[in-house]
C-alpha cells in the first residue's frame, strides 16, 4: 500500500519545520491531523432520488460510503419530523484523510472561479471548516451526465493544534491557500524595497 503524498509532506518536510517554530523536542508534540468530516444537507421536502443522488455523490467525492443522518427530534417550523433524513455525512481518518485533503487543496479550490484563497478563521481549539457551495469542482462529479441542482457540502478538518495560529500553522505548510489580509500584503510589498 502506498504512502500518500501529502502524508509523506507532513512526515518530512512539515514536522520539522513545526519542531522548528513551536520549539518543542518530541515529533509528538507537533499538530497533526485528526480527521476529516464531510457533511452534506438536503431539505426535508427533497425527493428520495434527490437524496440518494447527494448521497452518492458525497460517496464518490469522500471516496468512503456516506451515512444518511436523520432527525433527533420534529420541528414544526421547519417540516421536520423525527427519524426523517436530513443529509449526509463521511468521516475520514488515516491515508483516505490524506488523499481527500490533497483533492481539495491541489484540484477542487482552483477550480473556483474567482478564487482568492480561503479564509483563515479557525474555530478557537485549532479546527477549520469550509464551505463548498458547489460540489461540482471535484473531479469526480463531472460527466455522469446526471442533472442534479448544486449539492453543497461542509468539511471541517479536525487537527490535535491546541490553538489556532498551530492548527493555521499546520494547514499552510500542507498548501492550505489562506488569503491574505492587507497587513501581510503591505509587509510583503516592504520587504521587497
Amino acid at each position: 500500500m502506498h504512502t500518500p503524498i501529502l502524508k509523506k509532506l507532513y512526515l518530512e518536510q512539515v514536522v520539522p519545520e513545526l519542531k522548528k517554530k513551536l520549539k518543542v523536542e518530541n515529533p509528538h508534540q507537533v499538530p497533526a491531523l485528526v480527521k476529516i468530516v464531510i457533511n452534506s444537507g438536503f431539505d426535508s421536502e427533497t425527493d428520495k432520488n434527490a437524496q440518494a443522488e447527494i448521497v452518492k455523490d458525497i460517496t464518490k467525492i469522500a471516496g468512503q460510503k456516506a451515512v444518511v443522518t436523520h432527525a433527533r427530534k420534529s420541528v414544526s417550523n421547519f417540516k421536520v419530523r423525527e427519524g426523517m433524513p436530513l443529509g449526509c455525512m463521511v468521516t475520514l481518518r488515516g491515508n483516505a484523510m490524506y488523499e481527500f485533503l490533497a483533492r481539495l487543496i491541489y484540484v477542487a479550490l482552483p477550480m473556483i472561479r474567482d478564487f482568492r484563497g480561503v479564509s483563515n478563521r479557525l474555530d478557537g481549539r485549532g479546527n477549520y471548516s469550509i464551505g463548498i457551495a458547489d460540489c461540482t469542482i471535484f473531479p469526480e462529479t463531472i460527466g455522469d451526465g446526471s442533472q442534479r441542482a448544486n449539492v453543497g457540502m461542509d468539511v471541517s478538518i479536525v487537527t490535535s493544534a491546541k490553538t489556532d495560529d498551530e492548527g493555521r500553522e499546520l494547514l499552510r505548510l500542507l498548501g492550505m491557500p489562506f488569503r491574505k489580509n492587507l497587513r501581510q500584503v503591505a509587509a510583503e510589498a516592504a520587504s521587497t524595497k
